[in-house]
């Protein structure tokens, strides 16, 4: 039988606040704002799940709203999760947090981000990085994490 990614008992957080960003569940209400920052940022999301992936290439609208929709059911599932980047008054999405489980024996989990690249040469990317960082090391059950692709000091993408 396969372990749960989590235990029945751990409550997942709901959100994470900080100045300049929020963090909640991403779902399919948020498919206009997410799809807005994944066509803007498109460039930067190459490779972000892996070198050969194509994704964002060619996504619609449709398509994004599926892809929310797989992400708000995986989160209550409790298997994977997904937590949109909101600015602190909602306006605008700002970037997404994935929190997967590994598929190494040497991790319990994989966290891989991004900030939209509108926001990402004032420094954003890091400082979410920095605080999902501190929040999977505080709030989370899991004893060994990997960020894939980033430099664990800095956040800076390698």
């Amino acid at each position: 039988m396969n372990t749960p990614f989590v235990s029945s008992s751990f409550e997942v957080p709901a959100s994470l606040e900080a100045d300049k960003f929020k963090l909640r569940m991403l779902t399919v209400n948020d498919v206009v704002k997410d799809f807005d920052a994944v066509m803007s940022s498109a460039a930067q999301l190459k490779g972000l799940f892996g070198g050969a992936s194509p994704w964002p290439d060619g996504l619609t609208i449709e398509q994004n709203l599926i892809d929310l929709g797989w992400h708000q059911k995986e989160f209550q599932k409790r298997s994977s999760f997904a937590y949109t980047v909101m600015a602190p008054d909602e306006s605008r999405c700002l970037g997404c947090v994935y929190i997967y489980p590994s598929s190494s024996s040497v991790f319990d989990a994989e966290v891989r981000l991004w900030a939209r690249s509108s926001d990402y040469a004032g420094g954003l990317e890091c400082e979410l990085f920095q605080a999902v960082k501190q929040w999977i090391e505080t709030e989370w059950p899991f004893s060994s994490v990997a960020f894939p692709g980033r430099d664990e000091m800095s956040g800076k993408r390698n």
